[in-house]
């Protein structure tokens, strides 16, 4: 299986190089310092899960020197999106399945846009892992985890392929037969994580300790949850609850990406999450009080401040 990564970032970087220790040949799309550093030093990984340098990591910085794969995984932050899917109508024409781990429940819809869709499966990744250096991926904890399948619930080739892929490079993967409900699922978790860890700049730990952040944490997720069964998500009425749970059973040190990108004066994925939950709370009548005021709070933070 030839696998194109685009985003070589905490996402594609950390599944990319480990595919690629198991042997698989897979083609690095990244820019920037974190290009020049791969190229210059290999792509290193430094995770409990046990450390990989990929010393010869095969890098090119457009899609257009990928050339003929068999899968490509997304994993570019969600404002590329759109450029990403039209870049990668060559590769699918030449046969290539399309994988997006990005956050998020508008990614497919925005590939579709552009590329077939019967070209694209979809996934959802539970992992915490940056950019610590350029070239240099750093994962917290012990979750590294896919879970990809067919939107019409079938158990195709390529999505056995992709998995047994995934079993042969140690990554803990799952097929799912509804992968929409699967999105959503983490969809509130991810909403609930990123919105009061980057609107209160602090970690889970003490969030969830103080009655008051935790009841907020739970209504930000409680409206997501609204949102998403009123989309037609076969999403349980309580399920906020559940995440609540699984937000206590997480290290008290884990944070969100949208956090980790306001601390550094990057751009913001707010109009995806907590924006994006807003907005369709709007379409669909539906009260989203918490989500928008979160998004109104980050609003001049959402271009990015760079130093």
């Amino acid at each position: 299986m030839k696998i194109a990564i685009l985003g070589s970032g905490g996402v594609g970087g950390y599944f990319g190089a480990r595919l690629a220790a198991a042997g698989y040949d897979v083609t690095f799309v990244a820019r920037g310092k974190h290009l020049e550093a791969i190229r210059r030093n290999g792509l290193r990984v430094v995770s409990p899960m046990g450390d990989i340098e990929i010393p010869n990591a095969r890098t090119v910085d457009a899609v257009d020197g990928v050339g003929k794969v068999d899968l490509v995984l997304v994993a570019v932050k969600l404002w590329d999106t759109e450029s990403a899917a039209q870049s990668l109508k060559p590769l699918v024409d030449q046969g290539a399945a399309v994988v997006s781990f990005q956050n998020g429940v508008h990614k497919d819809e925005v590939l579709a846009r552009h590329l077939p869709l019967q070209s694209i499966f979809g996934g959802v990744c539970y992992i915490a892992s940056v950019i610590s250096e350029p070239g240099v991926i750093t994962h917290s904890g012990t979750m590294q985890k896919l879970t990809f399948g067919e939107y019409d619930g079938s158990q195709s080739p390529r999505v056995t392929a992709f998995y047994d892929a995934c079993q042969i490079a140690k990554i803990t993967a799952e097929i799912t037969r509804d992968i929409r409900r699967l999105i959503w699922e983490k969809f509130v978790f991810l909403v609930g994580l990123s919105g009061t860890t980057a609107s209160i700049r602090k970690p889970i730990g003490p969030i969830r300790e103080n009655p008051r952040t935790r009841e907020f944490l739970l209504q930000v997720m409680e409206e997501v949850v609204a949102v998403g069964r009123a989309k037609g998500v076969d999403l349980p009425a309580d399920f906020a609850q559940d995440r609540l749970a699984f937000c206590d059973s997480i290290p008290a040190t884990m944070t969100s990406s949208m956090h980790h990108d306001l601390e550094r004066g990057n751009r913001l994925e707010l109009p995806w999450l907590s924006r994006g939950v807003a907005e369709f709370g709007a379409e669909l009548n539906i009260a989203t009080p918490r989500n928008r005021a979160i998004a109104d709070i980050l609003e001049l933070y959402t271009p990015g401040t760079p130093q």
